[in-house]
């Protein structure tokens, strides 16, 4: 449009003179600002369900029309709080990375136990105070471990969550995300992966006919006010987010409605098998709306190289095989392939190479209803044959070569690796500004100094990658996996081994997985492992302090 278009376009609008040209720009300034301040501090949040409505999810296969739009917006809108705005957060520095932004990533159980959570993320005496001084004896060099571990930690400047409740009575009916954003003063994206809809089920139909009935009524009785029944992922960051989104995958390889709400399938009638009663048998059940997704969002700095970082969390399904989750995988591809900008991926991808991730049934039993302890005393009489056989049975067993590293080349018939294809297609993947993911593994740029595919983001152990999920009792490998995953696509870096000397800004640094911390109390923090990764926000030269 030219200057003189664009006048006359103003005298249709307003009289064409000095005050009222002043006014009006004026106003435009102000609901401009306005506007954009609005929309950066926050979203507003997707309507949830009443327990009237819950309790419909749960018993109507077929939802009205208006059920089933409320349910899609709330699956598909994330929750947005950018409290945290007038900040330039100061970034970390290193003599070997300079200025750097640390990554981290944590399926945290539901948030279970929430205390540790907060105080391994925001506060250093409080974690301490929570050490056993048997397994951490003040001066040891185990306590020193894990106060380092916390310490990394604390300085993430941005944190993937899986696995966080909000309005569920096995968390307190807490805002999990949002209650850690506020204590670390962070912003942060909650996106819905699941309605809960069991604990509703289960609450309405127990009857108190004595005393063991009323005791487990108590437990599982929910509030019909407090309840809300949502579970997802999340994205804190110390920089404001931006264009967050929320999309489900079209492929859902597992039914959580239908097939929970039809009993256990051959699959999983091992677990079942070990309840004296039907009730038991319920509460294993996980009645859900929703499904597996990944949530986005654009992290905007001007000292970035490019101005921008995208950040993708995302939670695979576990109950499928491999090929389930690399259709997931390619759902995910496809969103980001148009970004131009540096890209971290990150989440529980489930690359265990089967169909059901391992569990145990107290830690079954704590993820639907919280606190085990009453389980253990009183719900445990109804079943036999747990500890180390149920674990092991369970669990699964994946053996040799391919337990611990899950990117390791796929022999059909003699050595088979059914999740290979998921990493060989992330290392082909081309962005459309040619840029890749980083799989190189340098040894100079990666924790322990160990070199491999991936080990500058994911660590590296003795043999494989250090794996960051096990089972309650595992026996040397049964039981123990690498389903957590960082991926970085960094600035400009369209491939191959570093030649200069010098590696791209944001390319991924000393990854790493955090052992410890999820030890410090019994039944563990979560049956995952945190892990972090360091991007530079320069390029970093080749030779190692």
């Amino acid at each position: 449009m030219n200057s003189k278009t664009l006048r006359a376009s103003l005298r249709n609008i307003v009289p064409i003179s000095r005050s009222n040209i002043l006014q009006s720009v004026f106003a435009v300034v102000f609901l401009t600002a306005f506007c954009v301040g609005a929309i950066a501090e926050n979203t507003a949040p997707p309507q949830t369900f009443s327990y009237s409505e819950l309790i419909d999810l749960y018993e109507n296969d077929e939802l009205s029309p208006k059920m089933e739009a409320k349910l899609s917006l709330l699956l598909t809108t994330p929750f947005v709080v950018n409290n945290f705005l007038n900040t330039s957060p100061t970034f970390s520095r290193s003599m070997f990375l300079g200025s750097y932004i640390r990554v981290a990533s944590w399926n945290i159980e539901r948030g279970l136990e929430y205390d540790a959570i907060e105080a391994a993320f925001g506060d250093a005496a409080k974690f301490e105070s929570m050490l056993d001084v048997e397994e951490f004896p003040p001066g040891s060099d185990e306590r020193e471990h894990v106060l380092e571990e916390a310490a990394a930690l604390r300085s993430a400047d941005i944190i993937i969550l899986n696995e966080a409740d909000l309005g569920m009575k096995r968390t307190d009916y807490r805002n999990i995300v949002g209650d850690l954003a506020a204590k670390l003063k962070m912003n942060y994206a909650f996106g819905v992966q699941f309605v809960e809809l069991s604990p509703v089920k289960l609450s309405r139909e127990q009857d108190a006919e004595d005393e063991i009935e009323k005791e487990i009524l108590d437990v599982i009785s929910v509030d019909k006010e407090k309840y809300k029944g949502l579970h997802g992922t999340a994205i804190l960051s110390r920089f404001p987010l931006e264009n967050v989104l929320l999309k489900q995958f079209k492929h859902q390889p597992y039914d959580w409605y239908g097939a929970e709400k039809k009993g256990p399938g051959f699959m999983d009638r091992s677990k079942h098998q070990i309840a004296e009663r039907i009730f038991l048998e319920k509460t294993l059940q996980e009645v859900r709306r929703g499904g597996r997704m990944m949530l986005s969002a654009d992290i905007i700095d001007e000292r970035f190289p490019g101005g921008r970082l995208t950040v993708v969390a995302t939670h695979l399904e576990n109950r499928a095989k491999p090929a389930g989750r690399l259709k997931q995988l390619e759902e995910v591809l496809a969103s980001i392939k148009g970004v131009r900008n540096p890209v971290v991926l990150a989440g529980d991808m489930n690359t265990s190479g089967q169909d059901l991730a391992p569990s145990s049934i107290v830690r079954e039993l704590k993820k639907r209803f919280g606190n085990p302890k009453f389980w253990i005393k009183t719900g445990m009489k109804y079943a036999f044959g747990l500890g180390l056989v149920e674990d092991v049975i369970l669990g699964g067993i994946t053996f040799g070569r391919n337990h611990n590293d899950p990117t390791v080349g796929h022999v059909p018939f003699l050595l088979p690796n059914p999740e290979r294809k998921f990493f060989t297609d992330l290392e082909k993947f081309r962005f459309d500004d040619g840029g890749v993911f980083d799989f190189r593994g340098e040894k100079d740029r990666s924790a322990e100094r160990r070199s491999g595919t991936l080990s500058n983001s994911n660590e590296r152990g003795f043999k494989g990658f250090v794996t960051t999920y096990r089972v309650n009792r595992p026996v040397k490998f049964i039981g123990k996996y690498k389903l957590d995953w960082i991926f970085v696509k960094p600035y400009g870096y369209e491939g191959g081994k570093t030649k200069s000397g010098i590696s791209s800004p944001f390319a991924p640094h000393l990854g790493r997985t955090l052992r410890t911390i999820p030890e410090i109390i019994d039944n563990r923090i979560s049956d995952h492992r945190p892990i972090i990764v360091d991007l530079p926000v320069e390029g970093v030269k080749i030779k190692r302090l």
